[in-house]
């Protein structure tokens, strides 16, 4: 009996902010995101890039990637990618790209959800913290006269 569908495991899943990739068909992954620190709110990110390798699955899925604001419920930005597994020994590699993303908030979630019948979902918060400006060093201490 061969199975017609295999839910895919997501072997990895990367904010960042490019994916370039070699002629040899490796990537690069440039400026993987922790947090974005920001001299204030609210900021435009001119390129987010979500990084997503499926593998170990069968079928045709739907990728579906959200920012979605802290609030978990407003979405920011959203793409949809279509691939294919034939086998589970293959993978896939997607990259979404989301060009000139807005927010007036501290925290953006990145959701990546495996489709639209899956009920697995893998979140990830990219904190924008706003940073004071550059501190400026302190003063030199004053020697003590004996």
């Amino acid at each position: 009996m061969n199975p017609t569908r295999i839910l895919p495991d997501l072997q990895a899943s990367l904010l960042c902010e490019e994916v370039r990739q070699e002629a040899n068909g490796n990537f690069f992954i440039i400026g993987v995101v922790n947090f974005l620190r920001v001299p204030q709110l609210p900021i435009v990110a001119g390129r987010l890039c979500v990084f997503n390798r499926w593998t170990a699955g069968i079928g045709q899925f739907t990728e579906s990637v959200r920012l979605i604001a802290p609030d978990q419920t407003t979405v920011l930005r959203k793409g949809e990618m279509k691939f294919e597994l034939r086998e589970p020994g293959l993978h896939s590699t997607n990259v979404m790209v989301f060009n000139q993303v807005e927010s007036n908030r501290r925290n953006l979630l990145c959701r990546s959800a495996r489709g639209r019948r899956d009920e697995i979902a893998l979140s990830r918060a990219a904190d924008s913290r706003a940073a004071a400006g550059p501190k400026s060093p302190p003063p030199p201490a004053e020697e003590q006269k004996a």
